[in-house]
């Protein structure tokens, strides 16, 4: 297990902010020598602490302007019917996350959908059809002041 020191968590928040970052400029930033630096974020990906680099994608930019989390309560609560939610939901492209939780409901989703109309079809074609939904609960989004997700 790689040790997170205070070293390794400057390099992981340069990185959490800007995954482009040059190995030069991240080592500038975390007062490390380029060779120093590359080798911690090498052993950084190796252990696994960091798992991949992504963009950032604006759902707005996208045509995907309307978005919502979603609690979802199952109607049986059984592996097979968490796994058979889980495969739908990994089919769905509307759904953006989607989260096991504890609580009176088992998941929560994270939908981005052009519009509302968009929004119903995704609500009652593909989600209220499943048989697993017992309950679902729909939180729009009107803004996000703080979103760190990369």
């Amino acid at each position: 297990m790689t040790k997170i020191d205070d070293i390794n968590r400057r390099i992981l928040q340069e990185l959490s902010r800007d995954g482009r970052v040059s190995n030069i400029e991240l080592a500038e930033r975390v007062g490390l020598s380029p060779s120093a630096c590359l080798r911690r974020v090498q052993e950084l990906e190796r252990s696994g602490v960091i798992k991949g680099y992504r963009a950032v994608l604006d759902p707005s930019a996208m045509g995907q302007g309307f978005v919502a989390i979603l609690g979802v309560g199952l109607s049986v609560h059984s592996k097979q019917s968490q796994e058979a939610f889980e495969r739908a939901m990994m089919a769905a492209p509307q759904v953006r996350e989607v989260h096991g939780v504890t609580g009176t409901i088992e998941y929560l989703l994270r939908v981005e959908v052009e519009n509302i109309a968009s929004f119903k079809t995704f609500h009652t074609d593909i989600l209220g059809a499943l048989p697993q939904v017992n309950s679902i609960t729909t939180y729009v989004v009107v803004g996000s002041p703080k979103d760190e997700r990369g």
